[in-house]
């Protein structure tokens, strides 16, 4: 068995070997093609339609939504299906068809290299280049924590490493490529990811609908579970993993409607139309109808990748409660405290009894489950009782310390992962690599570990490309005027932007942070920039001084409703505890308020200051506004 996981390993590695060599390969061609500033921004405007279009959909899809979206399907259902339909109908079609072709066109027109410097261009103004540049430059870090979490997550799990080092690894191997190649090695990388993104998934669902014996009976045999859901879950709305969580308004059995469709569905689903790194390649392509064939292209990746990553986890529920069987060796049978609900200031635990298993036989245990509950104990009195509400496994103690164990849990609940010293969570993050790992061959893990890498270093390389651009063409250039020194500014900014991401990632792991983050990113982009983008690109009469006013206000709620409102990155911020002596949210018991995402409130101000502000100040010289908009 030794020499045959060797082998395994073995392969494995050089599997992964080959492919960072192409990966590196492909960013020194971009190196080697770089000769100017267009080429390192822009990718000299001339990409191919289907290297656009993979490179766009690559930089969209990350392993942020297929393992932190994943893990929200996991947890919540097929209702994240309805952001896979924004995806493509927003993402793709409104996108290209009605924002790619004029980004394109005034991007060109105006001689614009970045999504800051094309607003700060069409409304004359140096101050919104600069505030567009801070807004990405101070965010961005918090999204590429998100893609960095998700794909260390699976590399973890996969391989039984480090946390810690597979995040270094990770974020300097895409740095790497990223600092040296310019937008041109991203999107050489992008193509090549991103095709082996789309073949790994369609055969994921494949793979997964057959082992349920079809699409109706995985269905059916998923749907029937619905008393199975966490209790905690039920409290909120939670009706089964086929069904929308319940809705209304004014009683907290509403709140995961509004979690899941206001933070997760409405705030990724439009934020995607005011994303600086996707808005970027419109202006990388030659012409229109270098867009219009991209939105086929793009709409079948959209749709094959996010669609079976929610689909799978969902379904992954039937597959952990009634068919998986895990056999090993019993390394450790313990009383512990397992972390169910993690914010910055607290930890919620549950305690139980752990199962630590050699799968394996490395004598190193690589999975955990939970048993069953356990009565809770203080001063010889019987305060508590976790046994209704955890799994109860079915345990078969074979020969020399061998057991089988059906751990009958649901995804979130066979989410455990080690998190720290002798500490232990259920970290929904982890849902997919876990089924990934014990229902599907280990050739096809390896497949899926690229897929990962593949779409966390897509997206990565995208967001750090843009963090360096945004501060070292948008503000440093901007505020100094030092242009010959601008790349290797840029440079030195994806360093620094990498190292925040990573010491992010390394602080805000658990309680599905890369949803969260990856929502926040978004609906800050969408506050701050779409009423200054969609106004720019279709109103000659819209000004200056409203497109500031707009920006300033997007991202001013917002940050106010993160750090006061929304309960869950309130509380995980803290500042709320300290105005509030001890509240979640200053709108705390306000019905269902603190679980609104910010976009809903910001959005809608954002806008009316922009058309307010339009209309009692003076617009640009009309021979600028027609060189915006000449054909």
């Amino acid at each position: 068995m030794g020499s045959v996981l060797a082998a395994t390993s073995g392969f494995e590695l050089i599997l992964v070997f080959i492919y960072l060599l192409a990966i590196l390969g492909l960013g020194w061609l971009g190196y080697k093609k770089t000769k100017n500033t267009a080429d390192y921004l822009v990718a000299g405007r001339n990409a191919h339609p289907f290297v656009m279009a993979m490179s766009y959909g690559a930089t969209f899809i990350s392993t942020s939504a297929i393992v932190g979206f994943g893990g929200v399907a996991g947890m919540f259902g097929m209702g994240t299906l309805w952001l896979t339909v924004l995806n493509i109908f927003v993402g793709i079609f409104i996108s290209f068809v009605f924002i790619g072709g004029r980004t394109r066109r005034m991007g060109h027109h105006l001689g614009a290299h970045t999504f800051a410097e094309l607003l700060g261009k069409r409304y004359q103004s140096k101050s919104i280049q600069i505030l567009a540049g801070l807004i990405i430059t101070i965010f961005i870090p918090l999204y590429s924590a998100a893609v960095l979490i998700g794909g260390c997550e699976f590399i973890t799990s996969h391989f039984q490493i480090n946390y810690n080092v597979a995040l270094f690894l990770f974020g300097s191997i895409v740095a790497a490529y990223v600092i040296s190649g310019g937008l041109k090695g991203v999107m050489y990388t992008d193509a090549l990811q991103g095709t082996i993104m789309l073949i790994s998934m369609v055969a994921l669902l494949f793979m997964s609908y057959k082992m349920f014996g079809g699409i109706t009976a995985a269905h059916e045999e998923v749907t029937a579970m619905s008393d199975q859901v966490f209790v905690g879950f039920k409290a909120i709305g939670h009706r089964g993993w086929t069904r929308m969580p319940e809705f209304g308004w004014g009683d907290p059995k509403y709140d995961l409607w509004w979690i899941l469709i206001s933070s997760i569905v409405c705030g990724v689903g439009f934020g995607v139309l005011a994303q600086p790194q996707l808005s970027v390649r419109f202006m990388t392509v030659k012409g229109q109808q270098e867009l219009n064939r991209g939105v086929m292209i793009g709409s079948i990746f959209i749709l094959l990748m996010t669609g079976t990553a929610f689909v799978v986890a969902s379904l992954s529920n039937a597959y952990f409660y009634n068919k998986e069987v895990i056999t090993g060796k019993l390394i450790a049978d313990e009383q512990t405290a397992v972390i169910a609900k993690k914010t910055r200031l607290e930890e919620k635990t549950i305690p139980c009894r752990l199962l630590h298993i050699d799968t394996n036989g490395d004598l190193a245990p690589d999975v955990h489950i939970i048993a069953n509950g356990i009565e809770i104990v203080k001063d010889g009195q019987v305060v508590g009782d976790t046994r209704p509400i955890l799994p109860k496994a079915e345990i078969s103690y074979l020969e020399n310390g061998m057991i089988e164990v059906k751990p009958r849990a649901t995804a979130f609940m066979r989410s455990v992962t080690s998190f720290g010293q002798d500490k232990w969570m259920l970290n929904t993050d982890s849902i997919i690599p876990e089924f990934i790992g014990s229902a599907l061959p280990k050739w096809f893990g390896t497949l899926l570990l690229l897929t990962l890498l593949a779409a966390g270093m897509s997206t990565l390389s995208s967001q750090f490309h843009t963090l360096g651009s945004s501060f070292g063409h948008d503000v440093f250039v901007m505020l100094t005027n030092k242009k010959a020194s601008a790349v290797n500014v840029t440079r030195i900014s994806i360093l620094v932007g990498m190292l925040i991401a990573i010491w992010l990632s390394l602080i805000t792991r658990g309680g599905y942070i890369v949803a969260r983050a990856t929502a926040i990113f978004f609906g800050v982009c969408l506050s701050s920039f779409l009423p200054a983008l969609i106004g720019g690109l279709y109103f000659k009469g819209v000004t200056k001084i409203a497109a500031i006013g707009s920006m300033l206000t997007g991202v001013a709620v917002t940050i106010f409703w993160l750090l006061l409102v929304k309960s869950k990155e309130a509380v995980a911020i803290g500042l709320v505890q300290i105005v509030t002596d001890g509240k979640t949210s200053i709108l705390e018991g306000h019905h269902n308020w603190p679980n609104v995402d910010p976009c809903f409130v910001a959005l809608p101000l954002s806008l009316l200051v922009f058309i307010v502000l339009t209309l009692i100040t003076k617009p640009s010289d009309k021979e600028h506004i027609e060189k915006c908009f000449s054909k």
